[in-house]
């Protein structure tokens, strides 16, 4: 099956450094990747390239064969969406607002406003209150509900775990599981290794703005010696 979403050599970075060093990375519709890797190697920053955030200064990206645009309004009407480290919503806008904003460019599909709500039935019952007060994990539900409503092909999740409570993240584990079924691709940046095992067809490790190493999560969970390896832990 050819793949979704296709990078090659693939570099960027911030001002006038290079963070990302000729990345290569494939991702088929309706799989998970887990993108794993110490602090600093360059996971969000490919996240942010991706999405037009960080200028690329070389290689090629591509979203089913074409050329993915370069600027983060047509990347998202292609079919990308983000969900950003820290959730980035905005504090005095209602959870009804950010739905509303979300769903106003929407490519056309499945992800309707109640069906979004349907998975994230916590978000209904806060559509009026400001999305500044909401909890940390009740934020996330947010930024997720934000993505999915754009109908993407590919979503992007940058370390949605984060300082969240397990209950949340049982719910996240449930809310990827319906992005595979709808035949969304994921990229999963993840520092929460239980996390990426649980909900990932394949996991990829990130070192020095290079992918290092790739396999199935089978074969990761059961090599211990080559995740403390890569990643510091066992």
């Amino acid at each position: 099956m050819s793949p979704l979403l296709d990078v090659r050599r693939l570099r960027s970075g911030y001002a006038g450094s290079t963070v990302l060093d000729g990345v290569d990375l494939t991702l088929t519709a309706g799989t998970t990747l887990g993108l794993l890797g110490r602090n600093g190697v360059g996971k969000s920053t490919l996240v942010m390239t991706l999405m037009g955030l960080v200028p690329t200064t070389s290689g090629t990206v591509t979203l089913d064969g074409a050329p993915l645009p370069t600027r983060p309004h047509r990347i998202a009407r292609a079919g990308v969406a983000l969900v950003p480290q820290g959730r980035r919503i905005w504090p005095p806008l209602t959870v009804g607002e950010h739905l509303k904003l979300a769903a106003r460019h929407a490519r056309t599909g499945s992800w309707t406003r109640d069906a979004v709500l349907d998975l994230l039935p916590r978000l209904a019952e806060r559509l009026r209150q400001p999305a500044g007060s909401l909890s940390g994990g009740e934020q996330q539900m947010l930024a997720i509900a934000r993505a999915l409503l754009t109908n993407p092909r590919l979503v992007l999740l940058d370390e949605p775990s984060d300082g969240l409570a397990p209950a949340i993240i049982e719910a996240i584990v449930e809310v990827i599981g319906r992005m595979r079924a709808e035949g969304v691709a994921v990229l999963l940046v993840e520092q929460d290794l239980h996390l990426a095992l649980a909900v990932c067809d394949e996991i990829a490790v990130m070192d020095r703005g290079v992918v290092v190493h790739r396999t199935d999560t089978e074969s990761f969970r059961s090599d211990p010696e080559t995740a403390h390896r890569l990643l510091g832990v066992s």
